[in-house]
């Protein structure tokens, strides 16, 4: 299976006794690829740097980086983006630019998005899973 990451299934990552890193870690033990757009990055890395661990975090994240992908966003996912966001608000729904840039990644390279954002059921096609529930 792909699977791309949302920002809230990435920053657990840096800890390292969390559930969800030990399951990441299996999936990848199997064979699973995950993604990460880079503006996930960015966000990911400002909150790990704001908290009190960050010092620790940013050290985890080192020995953890080289496991993913990294998908950059260029003028045809912001197009893209563009026309999702369109077509949602038209049905009532409004869809963050940040989260549509996300949705478009995963929708063109046939990912599974791990995320725990419900503003992502509104997209069409989108397959989500949230990992972070028991």
């Amino acid at each position: 299976m792909d699977y791309l990451l949302d920002t809230n299934h990435l920053s657990p990552l840096v800890t390292p006794d969390h559930s969800l890193r030990a399951r990441l870690q299996q999936h990848v033990a199997q064979g699973d690829t995950f993604a990460i757009p880079t503006p996930v990055v960015s966000e990911f890395l400002f909150g790990i740097g704001n908290l009190p661990r960050a010092r620790q975090n940013l050290a985890e994240w080192q020995r953890l980086r080289a496991d993913f992908t990294y998908i950059s966003i260029d003028a045809t996912i912001a197009e893209e983006a563009a026309t999702l966001r369109l077509l949602l608000q038209r049905q009532g729904w409004q869809l963050k630019l940040f989260d549509a840039l996300i949705a478009v990644v995963a929708l063109r390279g046939h990912y599974i998005l791990l995320t725990t954002d419900k503003d992502f059921r509104a997209v069409p096609s989108l397959q989500c899973q949230n990992w972070r529930v028991p």
